[in-house]
């Protein structure tokens, strides 16, 4: 296990998995393994021994409503996959860990106990030569009952207008570019707004600046000290957003689980739902 001084253990090293990679390819469902990309292609060419793929486009949400799936096809995918609620399950993926941060919250959204992060993501793994492979697991079938939902971690369109009204903290996650209303999306990346900017009060504290550079997270006084420095302390219910709601599950993560501030949301609308919303409130330039 890691421990930076964080609120809860929530992290693992990538020894600590390595060291018990018999677990995590046994069939037992004791211990599961997920890599949780954008797209699946870098899994099939190498991935942690005994790691399932999942595909957070297509396996991780509701195409048709674009929405987190619901408690029915959580529970079918997970169990599909060998995942029961007791299951200790780590997960990782590409970008520093933003889709795995996002399935995180997910499962604590369904209420699943005992989910952690693999400290530094896929590309520490593969960085520091640790072990890989091209097979796929397969495991067997077995039963999942999710819990809730848990509203509590998670902001909708009207708790938006709730912070922006009451002056609540915002955090947006997203790169200087985006939050000024230069561009609309990363680039590469597709568009999926109407119009640029930012929501009104939003401090602009990237995703990127709560882990180092090899993508592992900041120590536990580091990211209070950067979250402080823009009046963000855990007293106040804090929304954080970002484009559709992955970059900013690393700034729910980092405040909710490693500093252990309990008002923190995520808002997974984020900028695709805010950005094309009639009428809403949008600031453009740096924050004031």
């Amino acid at each position: 296990m890691t421990d930076d001084g964080y609120a809860k253990d929530v992290l693992v090293s990538p020894e600590w998995v390595e060291d018990n990679l018999a677990e995590f390819e046994s069939d037992d469902p004791g211990y599961r393994l997920v890599e949780v990309d954008v797209d699946t292609e870098a899994y099939d060419e190498s991935h942690a021994p005994g790691a399932i793929g999942f595909n957070w486009e297509s396996q991780l949400q509701d195409q048709t409503n674009r929405d987190i799936l619901d408690k029915d096809d959580f529970e079918d995918l997970l169990g599909s996959h060998g995942i029961s609620e007791d299951s200790t399950v780590v997960l990782y993926g590409d970008n520093s860990n933003w889709f795995a941060a996002y399935t995180y919250w997910q499962f604590k959204y369904y209420g699943h106990e005992d989910v952690k992060l693999l400290n530094g993501g896929r590309d520490y793994w593969i960085d520091n030569d640790y072990p890989t492979t091209d097979e796929v697991p397969e495991f067997s079938p077995v039963d999942y009952t999710a819990k809730g939902p848990f509203e509590s971690i998670r902001a909708y369109r009207d708790d938006v207008d709730h912070a922006v009204d009451e002056g609540l903290p915002l955090v947006d996650v997203r790169s200087p570019e985006e939050f000024r209303g230069d561009i609309l999306a990363p680039p590469g990346l597709q568009e999926t707004a109407q119009r640029g900017g930012h929501i009104p009060g939003a401090q602009n504290i990237s995703w990127a600046a709560t882990v180092n550079d090899d993508g592992t997270f900041k120590s536990a006084e580091e990211l209070k000290e950067l979250y402080a420095d823009q009046g963000i302390d855990g007293s106040e219910t804090t929304v954080a957003y970002c484009r559709i709601g992955e970059r900013s599950s690393i700034a729910w993560f980092a405040l909710h689980e490693l500093l252990g501030y309990d008002e923190v949301v995520n808002y997974d609308g984020s900028w695709t739902e805010w950005g094309n919303l009639v009428g809403a409130p949008i600031e453009t330039g740096d924050a004031e």
